[in-house]
């Protein structure tokens, strides 16, 4: 028996700027003198004084014309100072408020037009930006298809011949293969040859659906075995022996009577399938007739994707029975 089609698989000061503290007083410059005296200093701004007791009679009388000339000048000067200090003082009491009136004019522009509120600097301290969180309960995976080709408790959907073998025909790699006969049983050694049908009850076989497709002389029919378990179906498919009864009808006249066939057996799941594959005339089935292999090849392929499709719609049923309401 030969076993074919797929498997499940981050400021220092300027040079040049003039400090303070000049060796001589601020309009006072020294004056070169005699050794050991030095010239008289007298304020800025100031005449040198006079000696009040010079240039009178020489009897050392005060000449107090000289003194009471000398004191009005004196308050003709400070008065002098005092008005001008008083004007300055005016000057920058009126550049203060002008400058207050233009600041106020400018502020009032700036809310006019929209401008910026002046606020107190507010303080701000940094804040690490808070990490994700996670559900601790890790969210359930997505059914397994093949969960549900395996456990007969989630395999419920209904099976038919007209659902595992749908349509007049079917096309696999561009090759079209026309479709005759259909049976299904729960008698499983009833459709057998050889020893096959005692394999298939010592493991529990539940039903057989069986389909005959036709091709350019080439006739192969196949059988789809039903287990209560994938370990059953497994032991099936290795234990085989002889093979599926090749099933005549519909257009589909009598083959693989008498005669050398292909047989082959793969599993799936709690399925396990089985292909004979020969010629309508009755010729024996050689290494070397590539028709009949890839017949065999595409129908074990496509029973393995309509196997597959049965737990891949049951699963995404379940997945969508279970999913949160919107």
């Amino acid at each position: 028996m030969s076993f074919g089609g797929p498997q499940w698989p981050q400021e220092p000061q300027q040079q040049g700027q003039q400090g303070y503290g000049q060796p001589h007083g601020y309009g006072y410059p020294q004056q070169p003198g005699t050794y050991g005296q030095q010239q008289p200093q007298h304020g800025y701004g100031y005449p040198p004084p006079q000696d009040p007791f010079a240039g009178g009679q020489g009897d050392g009388t005060p000449d107090w014309g000289a003194l009471a000339a000398a004191s009005e000048a004196g308050s003709r000067r400070k008065r002098r100072l005092l008005i001008a200090g008083g004007v300055l003082a005016t000057v920058a009491v009126g550049a203060l408020v002008a400058a207050a009136v233009v600041a106020t004019n400018k502020k009032n522009d700036e809310a006019k037009n929209g401008g910026p509120t002046p606020t107190a600097p507010v303080a701000t301290t940094a804040s690490p930006t808070p990490a994700p969180t996670f559900s601790s309960v890790a969210p359930p995976p997505p059914p397994d298809p093949k969960d549900y080709i395996t456990d007969p408790k989630k395999d419920k959907a209904p099976l038919t011949t007209d659902g595992l073998y749908p349509g007049t025909k079917l096309t696999m790699f561009g090759r079209p293969y026309k479709k005759g006969a259909t049976s299904a049983t729960k008698n499983c050694a009833s459709v057998t040859t050889g020893g096959l049908g005692s394999v298939l009850q010592k493991n529990g076989c539940e039903r057989v659906l069986r389909a005959t497709y036709v091709k350019d002389g080439v006739a192969i029919t196949v059988g789809v075995a039903v287990f209560p378990s994938e370990k059953a179906a497994l032991a099936a498919k290795k234990q085989a022996t002889g093979g599926i009864a090749p099933l005549a009808g519909k257009g589909v006249g009598t083959f693989c009577h008498a005669t050398v066939c292909l047989r082959r057996a793969n599993s799936v799941g709690r399925y396990a399938y089985f292909t004979q594959a020969g010629f309508t005339n009755g010729t024996k089935v050689t290494t070397k007739d590539k028709p009949v292999f890839q017949a065999s090849d595409d129908l074990g392929t496509f029973v393995f994707n309509q196997i597959y499709a049965r737990g891949k719609s049951q699963a995404n049923a379940a997945a969508a029975a279970s999913a949160p309401p919107r």
